[in-house]
């Protein structure tokens, strides 16, 4: 099925693929150059159930020393987690890969995105790994460079382009970052949000959110005293975004159709249910979660404030947390002490996070002792210049 419609003198055509394409993408099988997922990864993987698997990763590791570092992202699993050199969330993990010039091979066990930043930040002489390249992630893929010219180009078309400061979250591709710094704006993370958004409105009078409509709806309205009203979400699958003209002239935060399907998850009915049953529980949720969640919560914060808020948390108080489940079990493993729950009572993981397993990592190390780099992550030169820049800006706000 081939889709044309209009934005404002700019047509765009969506191409559906067909149901063996899509399968061969959801099983990492496929190759599609506009999204971050289902790419392929060559290479014979050991298996899944091969006991020695631990062993092999720390024998590959050891072998590697100084010339590999480890990042794990937060919401790995514990089989990978424990080979990590630092653990952290997404741009802390890509400053601390910048901040060791002398590791050869970044071996990045996050997703696609976190990668890309990584060798935005690193030298050229060090080279980034992602061991699975189909570990992508949902939200990034929501906001496609193409969807985001085209709605650029209808903004110019309604003359507002150039009073619109875009500015976009870290979990968003190279491609869509370097949009942004070609076009003045910044990049931020869930804890530095609102100092980008007061960055962007002292620019100018209205701001572009990329790609997470909830952590842009949430800061404004919650932190910035905004109201709904001043929001209006942009659908890049519409004509003009499914928006009039008024409402885009009107608007102070234009919000990107995106989300996190994990954190997106999450309800008010979520929030009901373990009320009721954990009597004095404290709700704690990552501002990627709905308004309406958000809103019901007790406390509201990056996954870093998470993780610091539970760990000072008193003996014996009850926590009821909106993130990764990988994180909460991981804190309620360390704090035995307190009890630490899922907010949700269905299991939910990052499946593209998941994507990296032992034996990805296990196959990754063993190539690099062998001499071979597998999976390398590289950002064309251009791309990355202008992705730094707004990088750059992110990290001259006040208080960065």
């Amino acid at each position: 099925m081939v889709a044309l419609w209009d934005h404002g003198g700019v047509t765009s055509t969506w191409v559906e693929p067909s149901n063996t394409a899509t399968a061969l993408l959801l099983l990492g099988r496929g190759s599609d150059p506009a999204t971050e997922r289902g790419v392929e990864c060559p290479g014979d993987l050991p298996a899944p159930s091969d006991p020695g698997l631990v062993a092999r990763a720390a024998a590959a590791k050891a072998a590697l020393g100084t010339k590999v570092f480890v990042l794990g992202h937060h919401y790995q699993r514990d089989e990978v987690i424990q080979f990590a050199d630092v653990t952290g969330d997404s741009f802390k993990l890509a400053r601390e890969a910048a901040a060791r010039p002398d590791a050869e091979y970044i071996v990045f066990c996050g997703v696609h995105f976190m990668a890309e930043s990584a060798d935005i930040l690193t030298s050229d002489a060090q080279k980034v790994i992602l061991p699975d390249l189909a570990a992508g992630c949902s939200m990034a893929d929501m906001a496609v460079l193409s969807q985001v010219e085209a709605a650029w180009d209808t903004l110019t078309d309604l003359g507002i382009a150039a009073d619109t400061v875009p500015v976009t979250y870290m979990n968003s591709s190279a491609d869509i970052k370097g949009f942004v710094g070609r076009n003045g704006g910044v990049v931020c993370t869930s804890s530095n949000a609102k100092r980008a958004l007061d960055w962007a409105f002292e620019q100018g009078r209205k701001v572009l959110f990329l790609p997470d409509q909830h952590l842009g709806r949430n800061t404004a309205v919650l932190e910035m005293g905004f109201s709904l009203d001043d929001c209006v979400l942009y659908d890049p699958h519409k004509p003009n975004g499914g928006l009039a003209p008024e409402q885009l002239r009107d608007a102070k935060m234009i919000l990107w159709r995106g989300h996190c399907s994990v954190h997106g998850r999450f309800t008010l009915d979520s929030v009901y249910d373990v009320r009721e049953r954990v009597p004095g529980v404290n709700v704690l949720v990552h501002p990627e979660c709905r308004h309406e969640v958000v809103n019901a919560a007790d406390l509201v914060g990056s996954t870093e404030f998470i993780i610091k808020t539970i760990e000072a948390a008193p003996a014996g108080s009850a926590w009821a947390v909106g993130t990764e489940l990988n994180l909460v079990r991981r804190l309620a493993l360390a704090h035995p002490d307190k009890q630490i729950m899922f907010l949700d009572r269905a299991v939910c993981y990052c499946s593209t996070m998941n994507r990296i397993d032992l034996p990805h990592l296990v196959w990754a190390l063993e190539e690099l002792v062998a001499g071979r780099v597998v999976n390398q992550i590289t950002v064309d030169p251009e791309t990355a210049r202008h992705a730094r820049s707004a990088l750059d800006q992110m990290l001259a706000l006040p208080g960065a």
